[in-house]
């Protein structure tokens, strides 16, 4: 009989992906190991490889068309089967491109709807969250574990999304919930489009990515308590054992030249294991206290979004290996190339806007994480010695944001003096 190809879930946060490219066509004879498609994810855009042999029957969703995971996408036909067998398949997913379909049409039609915008927002192309409850009754769909959950946290269950099949409301959905968030859940979101003529903008679609940042950083900014840490550090030092070490590897050519950051990973790795308790993540009833230091990276990409690969282990790891390693994996981001395990799963992160000459800012945490460490540019400021003479030395600012569920200030404040001490004395990241 026919197999059914469904959206696979390619990492542990995807909800929902994008067909970016078909690699086959209809007719197409296909065997195990073969990539058949392009899936872009929240993060990344990975390859979908066939499991079974056979032929291509029927493509259901199209490339550039998104689809909740375990969406049927495609049919694979047996030896000895025809287009027939895929009949029964094809509803769902053409109904959802039709769909889509239609609403484009719809989108380029707006700016001749400027009567009806006051009666109604315009639609976008995005597809909405799935309903929790059904709308024609009040129950309410949830596991037995998830309810006495809800009632232990005092959390309403028709307040919460559920992402279990059909809406029903798991485990993780109250886990990740809380009484302050569940009860503003009901407030009515303020749509901006009411504010302008609609011939005055452009709407332009949410990708995975885009969505997934607003979930994520929406939600650590209303459930961790954030405060923030400032220090400048003097890193005249620092960026003289830098020239050294990089000259030192262009005459005997060998090794990646040394950039600042592979520096600020060292420090920091080192610092977190001197204070394992910043080395931390929130779960409700416990803290998980982390053995390694597994620093993610904050990359920008290109066209917009942002992704963090990790640098697993960096407090074993010397300069040299960390320099190779963070510039593959930059590269790898950037070329959205990575697999899940190398983006998901650290324990602290780092966010350095020095290149693009910002002096200092504040970085939302990034969960399930309890810090992050904002870098901020070098410059030249005057200091005062204690003979009373003056002289130039080269700064830079650092902010850490600290969850204070898990980081109390005294803590963070230590912590950020020791990084500041090993930052000043570069030879300390040697031993």
């Amino acid at each position: 009989m026919s197999i059914t190809l469904k959206l696979p879930a390619l990492s542990p946060t995807m909800t929902e992906g994008t067909v970016s490219k078909w690699l086959v066509k209809e007719g197409d004879n296909v065997s195990p190991g073969d990539i058949l498609a392009e899936i872009e994810t929240d993060k990344a855009t990975m390859e979908m490889e066939a499991v079974d042999s056979g032929t291509i029957g029927k493509i259901l969703v199209a490339a550039g068309t998104s689809a909740p995971v375990h969406t049927p996408i495609a049919v694979l036909l047996e030896e000895g089967e025809s287009e027939a067998n895929v009949s029964a398949e094809e509803t769902p997913a053409e109904a959802k491109t039709e769909k889509t379909e239609k609403t484009k049409k719809a989108e380029e039609k707006k700016p001749e709807q400027k009567k009806e915008s006051k009666k109604a927002a315009p639609k976008t192309s995005a597809a909405p969250p799935p309903t929790p409850v059904p709308p024609s009754s009040g129950r309410v769909f949830a596991t037995p574990l998830a309810r006495r959950l809800a009632r232990e946290k005092g959390v309403a269950l028709n307040q919460i999304q559920g992402s279990g099949p059909h809406g029903r409301i798991i485990k993780r959905d109250v886990e990740t919930a809380t009484p302050a968030i569940a009860s503003s859940a009901s407030l009515p979101a303020v749509d901006p489009r009411s504010f302008y003529s609609p011939d005055s903008f452009e709407e332009v679609p949410l990708d995975n990515m885009r969505r997934a940042i607003a979930k994520r950083l929406t939600q650590s900014m209303q459930q961790a308590p954030h405060y923030y840490l400032t220090v400048d550090c003097r890193i005249d030092l620092l960026t003289q054992a830098r020239k050294r070490l990089n000259e030192r590897s262009e005459k005997n050519k060998s090794g990646a030249r040394l950039s600042i950051n592979d520096f600020l990973l060292r420090a920091t790795a080192l610092s977190l294991i001197e204070f394992p308790d910043v080395n931390s993540s929130w779960a409700d009833a416990v803290l998980l206290r982390h053995r390694h230091a597994d620093i993610s990276i904050a990359v920008a990409l290109e066209g917009g979004g942002l992704i963090t690969p990790i640098v697993r282990a960096v407090e074993s790891k010397g300069l040299s290996q960390i320099s190779a390693e963070s510039r593959d994996l930059i590269t790898r981001a950037r070329e959205r190339k990575l697999e899940p395990e190398e983006y998901e799963g650290g324990t602290f992160t780092i966010s350095n806007l020095g290149m693009f000459g910002i002096r200092e800012f504040t970085a939302v945490i990034n969960p399930p994480q309890s810090a992050i460490l904002a870098v901020g540019a070098g410059r030249k400021v005057p200091v005062v010695s204690e003979g009373g003479k003056t002289s130039f030395a080269e700064v830079m600012t650092l902010t850490l944001s600290c969850d204070h569920r898990v980081i109390d200030g005294a803590l963070g404040a230590r912590f950020l003096g020791a990084l500041r001490e090993r930052i000043e004395d570069p030879f300390t990241l040697l031993l």
